[in-house]
Formats: structure tokens, C-alpha cells, sequence
């Protein structure tokens, strides 16, 4: 199964070295893969501290389509509110409904994605 790794993974993997062993081994197993918004958050960073050769290695990844179905958002938002969860954002029910139509995991460290796994039945890849 393919593992979509979250910003969250990448900003700390550049910038500490942190979770570099899980993240190696996706990289080696070929099953990392990202999309377009993750893109989006980590490619400007990277472009103001001249980091073209990681830029380029990123748009190196398997990139998931990112077909954004808005009532499956709004769906997903409901089910986090009615289960107490006010504070999720919709980049981050992006991410999680884009790893659900791909068969992906998501490996993050941003405990919205584990606030919302029972609700929207999101698989995480546990390190």
C-alpha cells in the first residue's frame, strides 16, 4: 500500500532530520507518494532558502491526482463537528479524503489526522 507523507513529515525530515528512518525506508520500498496541495505547502519554503535540489527530488514522487469532491469534504467536516472536533481545516480533509480515494495511508505528524480516523475511516501509517 502507498503511503501518502504529509507536510508535517517532510518539514521535519528537512529540517531535523527527524522520522528519517521510517520516511528511508518508504523512499527505498518505492511507496511514498504525495499530491499537489502537500506540494503547494513545501515547494515556496524550499524555493526562499534556494533548495532547488530537494524541489526537484519531491516533484520526483509518485504524484496522487487530486480530485477534490467537495460533498465528501463537507460530509467529512460534519462528521468531525458532530464527534467534537471543531479545529480541522480543510487542507487537512484534503489530504485525508485524497488518501482515501487512492488506498493510501497517511504518515503525519498532525494528530488531526488521528482525531479523524474513526470518523472518516482514514488509514495512518504508524512509525
Amino acid at each position: 500500500m502507498s503511503v501518502l507523507v504529509d507536510t508535517s513529515i517532510w518539514v521535519e525530515y528537512f529540517r531535523n532530520g527527524n522520522n528519517f528512518e521510517q520516511l528511508d525506508f518508504l523512499i527505498d520500498e518505492n511507496l511514498v507518494v504525495i499530491n499537489n496541495l502537500i506540494l503547494a505547502e513545501l515547494v515556496p519554503f524550499l524555493k526562499i532558502h534556494n533548495q532547488r535540489k530537494l524541489i526537484n527530488l519531491l516533484y520526483q514522487v509518485s504524484r496522487l491526482k487530486l480530485v477534490v469532491n467537495w460533498e465528501e469534504i463537507v460530509t467529512f467536516q460534519y462528521k468531525c463537528l458532530k464527534n467534537g472536533m471543531n479545529g480541522i481545516g480543510i487542507p487537512d480533509l484534503i489530504i485525508a479524503q485524497s488518501a482515501k480515494q487512492n488506498h493510501c495511508s497517511i504518515y503525519s505528524l498532525d494528530n488531526h489526522f488521528k482525531l479523524m480516523q474513526k470518523s472518516i475511516n482514514i488509514e495512518l501509517f504508524s512509525s
